[in-house]
């Protein structure tokens, strides 16, 4: 883990081992099939960022409890259930460089075990009373589902705006991570006008989070862990192609589309467009919209006392826009 996140980690420290234990422990079952299978997703696990925005979101807006530990661990369970179910989706072998349930289990047990894992977050919730938490959460799975969807019925057709973009990331991703920073003042017991505002924060942060992996896709294969036009041999059309496509003339834009719909596996032809993309003010404006976003988490979240936790906070929103992969 790099220097840059323990630094962050360091107010919340001590919370996060606690959290890994109530967490592992959230996952138990009596059949031994889905403790082999929930201990190696565990030995897995990424950078856990998503319950870094629940406890920190919970020390700006007031004190850490139990109602957040069980905040971190249903963001977790539902995050971790996803990510399952988008293996299976896209029939993709392998997750942070591991093989994915599926490769390992097959498919009808991957299902089952990101359905496990639902389940288990919402009998954690509704088992300790803790509905509004379960609201927030739920409000998030139904617009994720969305955005997904949303993504796959405008591949088919090509037709993605700059706005129907931004909705689809709004959807996709950033509802996820708004809803770990307004749990995390929820299980703060703050005021509804204080938990809508660290939504909003939460939410441009993973707008701002989204368009950073998808300037990925333009980078070269050293830099990041993804390969270069990879969303453009899927036909997801984002925000840099979107804007060179916008600015370039209808004979260009003709050739373009044609590349992206009858050529998207023509790895030279998919070269060429990133190419283009960069001849073009694409990156430099999708960098420009990803700090706008970033600077409205910045407004909202100065409106709170500075505190060990708001510093960093501000230190994980700068993280996300920064990290290489």
């Amino acid at each position: 883990m790099s220097g840059d996140l323990k630094e962050i980690q360091a107010p919340i420290q001590q919370n996060l081992a606690e959290f890994e234990k109530k967490f592992r422990a959230s996952m138990k079952s009596p059949v031994a099939l889905l403790n082999i299978i929930t201990g190696y997703i565990l030995r897995h696990k990424g950078k856990q960022m998503r319950p870094m925005f629940v406890f920190l979101s919970a020390g700006v807006c007031g004190n850490i409890n139990e109602s957040t530990y069980r905040a971190a661990s249903l963001i977790e369970l539902l995050h971790t259930a996803t990510l399952v179910h988008d293996d299976v989706v896209d029939e993709s072998n392998y997750r942070r460089g591991f093989l994915s349930i599926n490769a390992l289990w097959r498919n009808k047990i991957a299902v089952l075990v990101g359905d496990y894992l639902l389940s288990k977050g919402m009998l954690l919730a509704l088992e300790n009373d803790e509905v509004d938490l379960l609201k927030l959460v739920s409000k998030a799975t139904r617009e994720m589902s969305e955005g997904e969807l949303l993504q796959i019925e405008k591949a088919r057709r090509l037709d993605v705006t700059e706005e129907v973009y931004f909705e689809i990331i709004r959807k996709k991703t950033a509802s996820l991570i708004a809803a770990c920073c307004a749990t995390g003042a929820a299980s703060a017991r703050s005021e509804p006008f204080i938990i809508q505002k660290m939504h909003a924060f939460g939410e441009n942060v993973g707008m701002a989070f989204q368009i950073k992996d998808d300037l990925f896709d333009y980078e070269s294969n050293d830099l990041v862990g993804k390969p270069n036009g990879l969303d453009i041999k899927e036909k997801k059309l984002t925000l840099p192609l979107i804007r060179m496509l916008s600015e370039s003339d209808r004979k260009k834009k003709k050739q373009f589309m044609h590349i992206i719909r009858r050529r998207a596996q023509n790895s030279e032809k998919i070269a060429g467009l990133i190419r283009e993309v960069h001849s073009s003010d694409g990156i430099l404006y999708a960098r420009k919209k990803m700090t706008e976003y970033q600077d409205k988490a910045f407004l909202i979240l100065h409106e709170f006392a500075d505190s060990p936790f708001r510093e960093a906070m501000e230190k994980l929103v700068r993280f996300t826009t920064e990290r290489n992969r």
